[in-house]
């Protein structure tokens, strides 16, 4: 982990560092766990607001653990906050997914490589969400080159 993310880490809460006389920082065996279970949250797809919802579990998981707070399957004690951060994550990546196979099969179908079955990708309200403007790209593509009349004669 770099300099950089330690002190991120810090100002947003997720690990408290002692400092030395030299202010330097210094961090135990429970702030390494802590960091090394944000590090796992974080390569689970969390975001930093989402981890801060782990903020009381991070020093007392080992960081091996830590996917398995993300897991679906029902357990006894299993925290209702970690639950609904995984739910909500897994939503989100499901709404990415689907607008980015969208924006793909759109893509491909303009390059002249159809793929079956593309439709429009529906937010979690049921409209479609605004997001990148893949029409957008179609346009500049269509658009004359720079230096190139508007309009051929």
């Amino acid at each position: 982990m770099t300099p950089r993310a330690l002190r991120y880490y810090e100002q947003q809460g997720l690990v408290t560092a002692r400092r030395t006389p030299s202010g330097h920082r210094v961090y135990d065996e429970e702030d390494i766990r802590r960091l090394r279970a944000v590090r796992e949250l974080r390569d689970a797809g969390l975001t930093v607001g989402d981890v801060r919802a782990f903020a009381h579990l991070l020093g007392r998981v080992p960081a091996d653990e830590v996917p398995d707070l993300l897991s679906q399957e029902p357990r006894p004690g299993r925290c209702s906050a970690v639950e609904a951060v995984a739910r909500r994550r897994l939503a989100d990546l499901d709404a990415r997914i689907a607008r980015l196979s969208y924006l793909r099969a759109r893509l491909a179908a303009r390059l002249g490589e159809p793929e079956a079955g593309v439709t429009e990708p529906a937010s979690p309200g049921g409209t479609v969400r605004a997001g990148a403007d893949s029409g957008a790209l179609f346009r500049l593509a269509d658009a004359p080159a720079p230096g190139t009349p508007a309009v051929r004669a």
